[in-house]
């Protein structure tokens, strides 16, 4: 059976993904050092981590697999996840793959480097997000649950 991992601290879609992982009967996990009350739900709890630096997403990145759903905002861990066989969303419904997974990073580490040339750059920070972004994702993983049925259907696919 397949299991959403939700990195669940600041992630503004955990009761999209609940909802929809819900109606297609797949764990959910959502992992935090701490701060979410539990949920409710047969297939659904939290997992909570050690406090520290990097904890949950270590925790994912350790069980996630083929067939496994990540939801990230976090760049490392979505590449370590895609290196596992899981499938990787962004809050916003924005897929992960082995064709963007490094240009992404490499934006990442290029706008950390910016950042830290001018630490007195005051950036806009990120937009509001909109219902159409929550509308987005759910869509986005209903499809992604979707595809991870079919691959687990047909074991000789190599993809």
């Amino acid at each position: 059976m397949h299991t959403v991992y939700v990195d669940a601290d600041a992630c503004p879609v955990r009761d999209e993904a609940l909802r929809v992982a819900a109606r297609h009967g797949a764990a959910v996990l959502l992992v935090t050092n701490g701060g979410l009350r539990p949920v409710d739900g047969p297939r659904a709890r939290v997992v909570y981590v050690d406090d520290g630096p990097d904890a949950a997403d270590r925790w994912i990145a350790e069980r996630a697999g083929p067939g496994d759903i990540v939801v990230t905002a976090d760049i490392p861990l979505a590449a370590r996840a895609l290196e596992a066989g899981a499938q990787v969303l962004r809050h916003d419904g924005t897929g992960l793959d082995a064709g963007n997974i490094g240009t992404t990073l490499a934006m990442r580490d290029l706008m950390s480097d910016l950042r830290a040339a001018d630490p007195l750059r005051q950036g806009g920070g990120a937009k509001p997000f909109s219902r159409a972004d929550r509308a987005r994702f759910a869509q986005a993983l209903d499809t992604a649950l979707h595809r991870a049925r079919h691959h687990a259907r047909r074991p000789d696919d190599p993809n």
